[in-house]
């Protein structure tokens, strides 16, 4: 992976990890129409980038973060993330096996705009417009809505703002709920795929993720500047998206979803 490549795909994660459009799927997806080989490397560059997207949210809601005298914000993050932390762990090497199957993630894309085609019209009267107002029951439900998105290609931000809608979030609430139970969510994949996961394993080039990443200069070079470039684009992506979302809803995102899938889908079984 040279630097530009590194860029692209920092890009890519910063434009979508917060919108219901699957990160995973797109970054697999640009890597692939770039001709890159699926190294261990570039799928543990992929999963780590995700720290400099969460470091937008932190700065983005920085009140929210550090006001200590909320402590039940943080305990509602710590029980929604729960569910994720336990499955993720369980189902990890599953997980990975599906990463590679474009087909597969194309197919999810396609079927989760369908999805978002109807949501607005089957949550119209929402109850909830505020974190504070939610229960420590409904985050953790809507913990559990986000271990859907560990199918690659369904969207992490599209599963638990979905769940916070039928739990009774306005679209802003249930959005912005997102974002903050992505800092714990993602803080622990990333820590978990740089410093614990073992890559490549049962093969020679077995590897944690930090080794990799200070394997040579070119590896450290691309690790930082694909968090940075994260960080950036998804700080500029983050306001966009809700105002969008505020106002027009999930249709336009759906109808994303299923073009860009079928082309995909084409693409990958035809071209490729």
């Amino acid at each position: 992976m040279d630097t530009l490549q590194a860029i692209i795909i920092a890009i890519v994660e910063g434009l979508t990890e917060y919108l219901p459009i699957s990160s995973t799927a797109h970054m697999g997806f640009t890597a692939a129409l770039m001709g890159m080989e699926e190294t261990e490397y570039l799928k543990m560059f992929q999963v780590s980038i995700q720290f400099g997207a969460i470091l937008s949210i932190v700065v983005l809601y920085w009140k929210k973060f550090f006001d200590f005298s909320n402590f039940n914000f943080y305990l509602k993050l710590a029980f929604a993330v729960i569910p994720a932390l336990g499955l993720g762990y369980l189902l990890d090497d599953k997980i990975e096996a599906v990463l590679g199957n474009q087909i597969a993630i194309s197919t999810v894309l396609v079927l989760g705009g369908v999805v978002l085609l109807f949501v607005d019209k089957w949550f119209k009267n929402p109850k909830i417009n505020d974190e504070k107002d939610i229960t420590f029951k409904k985050a953790i439900t809507i913990g559990f809505w986000q271990c859907l998105a560990m199918m690659p290609g369904t969207s992490r931000s599209a599963a638990s703002i979905i769940g916070g809608m039928t739990q009774g979030l306005s679209r802003k609430a249930a959005a912005e709920f997102s974002f903050f139970l992505a800092v714990p969510t993602m803080l622990a994949v990333t820590v978990y795929s740089v410093f614990v996961k073992t890559w490549g394993k049962g093969t020679e080039f077995e590897q944690k993720g930090y080794e990799m990443i200070l394997a040579t200069n070119e590896t450290i070079t691309t690790f930082i500047i694909g968090n940075v470039v994260a960080f950036i684009v998804a700080l500029i992506a983050v306001k966009t998206f809700i105002n969008v979302l505020t106002k027009y809803g999930f249709k336009f995102w759906g109808w994303y979803r299923i073009i860009i899938g079928i082309i995909l889908l084409v693409y990958f079984n035809f071209y490729k």
